[in-house]
């Protein structure tokens, strides 16, 4: 009959949010990343079987499943050339203060084995975890061939449990990991509350299904898993997320955090919109691969939108991305390259999804306004983990302005590395995504 698809969207919605509004716009959101929109269908609507069976799977996964203290976050950096040198000089910098959890993040110019069993062994007592960057960020200053950490003690960070998930590009499973978190919390995945808890995901970058991993997630849980995809200093041959002392390639790194205090998680992309609508008409979702636009061949259609030429096209993609625009809020999907009259890009795109021309703004400015928004909404911010996206990193080096960009986070404890993706709810490119503590 006409109209289920509508039935399980609201039932979906109702069983996920119980309410809350933010929790809604979350909901729908991962909706849209799937490509369903929850306000393209009413009781007269088609029974598309396709968007039944991704529909039915989303509700399986759904039913399947202190004292306040003052913030206490510290960060350190090294820039020595050994992994000797460097973890010493970390370890001289945070000395032993009852650490509950460390988040590092290291140069591919480290041996991936060698730093993440150095960095376990220096500080045996702490849940310990990080990737491999593309550069690093901490004490505003934007950092290259080094290693940036951030520690929290027992007064900050209640709880941490990491898990890694294996051999992504043959199976993602996360069942697993979850059944880990909900022994480890003794609560199940669905009944977390996202003000309560938050996750951090770093997965290998060369992977290519970020996609896929992030919509598995949010099928488990309400709780918004932010992050990044590691990364190899722009070589684009090996990068590795670390965990229990080892190095992992293919596969992810997925710890649940409960802290101590707020937090709020937000992400910041530097574009408006600018154009009109590209329709994704024929798609390949694996190889993130666009063969056509409103129908027609896809390079032709984005050439078209932006007024030049097909043999132009290539040059404008730095500066004119495409995005999936949910909410007034753009997930940039970046391309990369033309083959035949296909599009390729960083992220995939399912058939039927909107994405929206794109500009970019001032990558400065903005990144302000979004931290001062946190600031206004907890009050005040004791630290930050920043995801941000190599592209952003490139421009900023472009437009000389890699200096200021760091001074914006200058004064608060912070650390991040720049990232082949990020991950908010989904997968995109040219973004930064951030955890903000009050």
């Amino acid at each position: 009959m006409a109209g289920t698809i509508k039935l399980m969207i609201e039932k979906i919605l109702a069983e996920r949010s119980r309410g809350n509004e933010s929790l809604v716009r979350v909901i729908k959101t991962k909706l849209m990343l799937k490509g369903i929109n929850p306000d393209k269908y009413d009781e007269f609507s088609d029974d598309d079987p396709k968007i039944i069976k991704r529909l039915k799977k989303m509700t399986h996964e759904v039913s399947g499943a202190v004292r306040r203290p003052v913030m206490n976050i510290r960060i350190a950096s090294s820039e020595r050339e050994t992994a000797d040198e460097a973890v010493t000089e970390l370890m001289g910098a945070f000395g032993c203060n009852n650490m509950k959890m460390l988040l590092y993040f290291a140069s591919s110019k480290y041996d991936p084995h060698d730093i993440s069993a150095r960095m376990q062994a220096a500080f045996a007592g702490a849940t310990v975890f990080g990737c491999s960057t593309a550069g690093e960020i901490a004490g505003g200053r934007m950092l290259k061939g080094s290693i940036v950490a951030m520690a929290f003690d027992e007064e900050s960070m209640v709880n941490v449990k990491v898990e890694v998930v294996e051999h992504l590009k043959r199976k993602i499973d996360v069942s697993a990991a979850f059944r880990s978190f909900e022994r480890h919390y003794c609560e199940a995945a669905e009944e977390m509350k996202p003000s309560k808890y938050l996750g951090i995901v770093l997965v290998d970058g060369m992977c290519g299904v970020e996609e896929k991993l992030m919509d598995v997630i949010g099928d488990r849980t309400n709780v918004i898993f932010v992050g990044g995809s590691a990364a190899d200093d722009l070589r684009f041959q090996s990068s590795h997320v670390f965990a229990n002392g080892k190095a992992y390639r293919n596969a992810a790194v997925l710890a649940l955090l409960r802290p101590a205090v707020p937090f709020d998680l937000v992400k910041t992309q530097s574009v408006r919109r600018m154009g009109p609508e590209l329709v994704v008409t024929k798609a390949n979702e694996d190889h993130r691969e666009i063969l056509e636009f409103n129908q027609k061949p896809a390079a032709t259609a984005y050439a078209e939108a932006l007024g030049v030429p097909v043999n132009e096209l290539a040059a404008c993609f730095p500066s004119h991305p495409l995005g999936l625009v949910i909410d007034g809020e753009p997930y940039i999907r970046s391309p990369t390259k033309i083959q035949g009259e296909s599009v390729f890009f960083q992220c995939s795109s399912v058939e039927g999804m909107p994405l929206s021309l794109l500009e970019l703004t001032n990558i400065i400015d903005d990144t302000k306004e979004t931290l001062e928004r946190a600031r206004a909404k907890l009050g005040g911010i004791s630290g930050i983990i920043i995801f941000n996206c190599a592209h952003r990193a490139l421009e900023l080096e472009y437009k000389k302005l890699t200096a200021q960009y760091g001074q914006v986070f200058a004064g608060i404890p912070t650390v991040g590395f720049n990232s082949y993706g990020e991950q908010f709810i989904g997968h995109m490119n040219q973004t930064a995504t951030m955890i903000v503590f009050r």
